[in-house]
């Protein structure tokens, strides 16, 4: 049993670190400031559910779902990494995310919030090996509890966004921009060295 609450434990701050909540506020306050509150709460539970079941799917599958296109961990963090830096470009160029079909309810969900910013590569790589090393029962427990901190900021970005005001916003989502091209960064430069070795 102790075993069991280490391994959750270990597995729950791996994956909040790599998904980190926080930092996904100022980028979904970018992509939903012009929504109004429906729509930003359907966005949220498109993001939620779509992170959520692929991160469920790649846990319990996902070393198959790769293998069977012949992807390898590697080359499936260096291609996150790259449409990971397509969309800090886009924060910190033009301050939102262009890309996709506006007028959609809920698009802006799944791409870029669900993937690749809530389940990207390093959170799909983490619930694999959590999965091969501390079985479903921990795998499963850590994403929903991290999924669950996730859902309730991102529910409640409204009062952070009065908080922080419309330059404020503007500042952190620069700022988290430059953070999330780092991240991707280093997702290629991980996934490059995993080819060449």
């Amino acid at each position: 049993m102790a075993d069991f609450f280490a391994d959750l434990l270990k597995s729950t701050i791996a994956l909040f670190v790599i998904i980190d909540p926080v930092g996904i506020v100022p980028v979904f306050i970018a992509l939903t400031q012009k929504m109004e509150a429906a729509e930003r709460a359907s966005v949220t539970k498109t993001a939620i559910i779509t992170a959520a079941g692929l991160l469920f799917v790649f846990a319990v599958s996902g070393t198959q779902l790769l293998s069977i296109f012949g992807i390898t961990l590697a080359s499936f963090m260096v291609a996150g990494g790259i449409l990971l830096f397509i969309v800090a470009i886009e924060f910190l160029t033009h301050g939102e995310w262009r890309f996709g079909n506006a007028g959609v309810l809920g698009e802006s969900g799944v791409v870029p919030i669900a993937f690749p910013l809530l389940a990207g590569p390093g959170a799909i790589t983490a619930v694999i090996i959590s999965f091969q090393t501390a079985g479903l029962a921990v795998t499963a427990l850590s994403i929903l509890i991290v999924v669950g901190i996730t859902y309730t900021m991102l529910r409640y970005v409204d009062r952070i966004y009065r908080v922080l005001g419309r330059r404020g916003s503007i500042i952190v989502t620069r700022v988290f921009a430059v953070v999330i091209a780092a991240i991707a960064v280093q997702f290629v430069v991980d996934g490059v060295r995993e080819l060449i070795v």
